[in-house]
């Protein structure tokens, strides 16, 4: 299951020196919710290999604020703690797992 990423945790997680993929949405997001369930299985097949999470935009200002999200949905992948490629808007599943396996 994908982890929820919050201003609190963030650093903790990233600390831990696994690649970290972050859902950035919003529960009013109509694609956000088409994304969830490829989010959700990607968590599961990497479980303990790479950190995988929603941040919800509303509740987690200063986290969207740090990597300047404008627009929802937007996954940021990050290997140890720098951004190394970003998805806005919706893509396949396929596309999300090749970019978990460059980090690995």
């Amino acid at each position: 299951m994908a982890l929820q990423i919050t201003d609190q945790n963030f650093e903790s997680l990233v600390a831990e020196g696994k690649p970290v993929v972050i859902d950035f949405w919003a529960t009013w997001c109509g694609p956000c919710k088409r994304l969830a369930p490829a989010i959700e299985e990607l968590a599961a097949e990497y479980e303990g290999k790479v950190i995988i999470g929603k941040c919800d935009i509303e509740e987690n200002v200063d986290l969207t604020e740090k990597f300047g999200i404008m627009s929802v949905p937007t996954v940021v992948f990050l290997k140890d703690g720098v951004e190394v490629n970003r998805q806005v808007g919706v893509a396949n599943k396929a596309f999300y797992a090749d970019a978990i396996n460059s980090m690995l």
